[in-house]
């Protein structure tokens, strides 16, 4: 950006502003003193325009209104009040302007969506950063404009063999609400992500059988992590979602009531959240708050101030078990699954997972047989002795 020169603030008028004299070398600005920021560049061409000259996020900006006598005085004076509304409320106009002509990247484009949309309104958009940090930087520093429909083809099929297909349907379908966002605030081109066909997605039923327990159990035991240690055992006491567990808080947790209340902004169903703390998780928490002294319940070292990755734990403890396919968040489902081998019906299993519908909880039917087979196994008993009864 050139140097901004001013000569003097005047009150902005149609013909004051028409009598400005052209400079003879290089451009000058004319500030308006009622609206701040706005201002009538002079070029030494004889060319006149209308700009809002302020600081967005700690950047000197000039974001061009209009040509003189395109619009009044009073036009340019609500659209740079405007402007300015939006910069008070923490957007970036320029950013907005230059995404509507496609020429920004789209990491700039993610950017601005996660700071203006995102943050406010998502309460995962934390893990929207890492599948952009993880799966989007072959895109990062490409023009908005130039990504089409089968960069986005390609990127979903090369996700899909990297990390998986349900990973895959998870990036584009993020880069689809990125641009959505785009072209809500003006972008003039389709959506390259709108025609993916999406990979099919199959229910993960994983969970820990009996002797694999006892080998992860034992595993867990033996770990040389404390804290580890602990927060395993509390995901497959709880099961507990992996963001929720992470940021728990000593002020949630009633450990006389075995209670932890999961705050609405945490809960992935925008509610607050009561879980149960079982005896041997109550008997974990009192040990650990002796020694903790801290807000949070699993402390790190990051800016969080909690625990936020445990893949080298989990490989250490898994690899030691000789256990194969088991991902943290099966210890969730290993508690559903238990629950529905003892019988518990569905809506109470789907209470202590936290699911919203008893459509998510469905994946546990398959393990109630034993109560269906009692049931079957009734009514053939009954349907062969009505049989017999008419024969004797």
């Amino acid at each position: 950006m050139s140097k901004k020169r001013t000569t003097n603030r005047v009150n902005f008028g149609q013909r004051a502003l028409a009598a400005l004299p052209i400079p003879a070398k290089s451009r000058v600005y004319v500030f308006d003193t009622k609206v701040p920021g706005l201002a009538l560049c002079i070029t030494p061409g004889g060319a006149r325009s209308y700009y809002l000259y302020r600081w967005v996020q700690g950047k000197p900006q000039r974001l061009r209104i209009a040509a003189f006598g395109e619009i009044s005085v009073e036009q340019a004076r609500r659209r740079a009040a405007a402007l300015n509304n939006e910069i008070a409320a923490g957007e970036n106009p320029l950013a907005k302007k230059r995404a509507t002509r496609g020429c920004v990247t789209f990491g700039e484009l993610f950017a601005h969506w996660l700071d203006v949309h995102a943050k406010p309104r998502k309460r995962t958009w934390a893990e929207d950063e890492r599948i952009f940090k993880r799966q989007l930087q072959s895109w990062k520093a490409r023009r908005v404009d130039e990504i089409t429909a089968a960069d986005a083809v390609k990127l979903h099929a090369h996700v899909g063999k990297s990390a998986g297909k349900i990973q895959a349907n998870r990036v584009i379908a993020l880069c689809r609400t990125v641009f959505n966002f785009a072209i809500r605030n003006g972008l003039q081109r389709p959506n390259p992500c709108g025609a993916v066909q999406m990979f099919r997605e199959t229910s993960r039923d994983r969970f820990l059988g009996a002797d694999e327990l006892r080998r992860f159990l034992v595993a867990l035991r033996d770990d040389p992590s404390a804290l580890f240690r602990d927060y395993f055992s509390l995901a497959l006491m709880t099961g507990a979602r992996r963001g929720n567990l992470q940021a728990m808080r000593w002020a949630d947790l009633d450990l006389d009531r075995g209670v932890w209340r999961i705050p609405a902004e945490q809960s992935k169903n925008a509610e607050v959240m009561t879980a149960i703390l079982p005896v041997p998780a109550v008997v974990i928490l009192r040990e650990r708050k002796d020694v903790n002294g801290c807000a949070w319940v699993f402390p790190g070292a990051g800016k969080t101030g909690h625990i936020t990755e445990h893949k080298s734990a989990w490989k250490r403890i898994i690899e030691r078990a000789d256990l194969a396919d088991v991902r943290p968040h099966d210890l969730r489902r290993t508690l559903g699954s238990w629950q529905a081998m003892r019988g518990v019906p569905l809506l109470q299993i789907g209470k202590s997972l936290g699911h919203r519908s008893i459509q998510s909880t469905e994946i546990y039917a398959r393990l109630q047989m034993d109560t269906v087979r009692e049931h079957v196994e009734g009514a053939v008993s009954a349907m062969f002795g009505a049989d017999d009864a008419t024969q004797g």
